[in-house]
């Protein structure tokens, strides 16, 4: 039934490759953002900016981003010529996405509380918090790359 795709399998994955990397690069910028935005007054100037930066670079690129990489990414997963779904590797990697989807939510949340005023968190929970987009990420590159097993 999808035999069609399998021509169109190398435009999918360099879609599926171009919409991951335009949600990595907000999934890495919007917690700097917030350790900058921790450091100013709410309400002056420089942290309204810093919402207007949060809200757009979450609502232009990352959340766009994110739904193009699952679009592209579970078109691939049911294309014959991948058989994505009898991998070990691949169950691993859904894993991790699903994870790394859960962390996108939390800064969804985080943006909104910063647009509100209402960030609780100290520079540092958002410094600890940078890390596990790339952490996830490095995961997910092996596992695909490699797949160990």
């Amino acid at each position: 039934m999808l035999d069609w795709l399998n021509q169109y399998y190398l435009w999918i994955k360099a879609l599926h490759v171009i919409a991951v990397i335009a949600w990595m690069s907000g999934m890495f910028y919007l917690p700097r953002l917030f350790v900058y935005h921790c450091e100013t007054v709410p309400g002056s100037p420089e942290s309204e900016r810093f919402k207007v930066m949060e809200r757009k670079l979450l609502r232009i690129i990352t959340n766009p981003a994110m739904v193009a990489a699952w679009i592209f990414g579970l078109t691939l997963s049911v294309l014959p010529a991948t058989d994505a779904w009898a991998q070990p590797w691949f169950h691993a990697k859904f894993a991790l996405v699903l994870v790394m989807s859960g962390v996108h939510g939390l800064y969804a949340r985080w943006v909104k509380q910063f647009a509100r005023d209402a960030n609780t968190h100290p520079q540092k929970f958002y410094r600890m918090w940078n890390e596990a987009p790339t952490l996830l990420m490095i995961a997910i590159v092996i596992l695909v790359v490699v797949k160990p097993f």
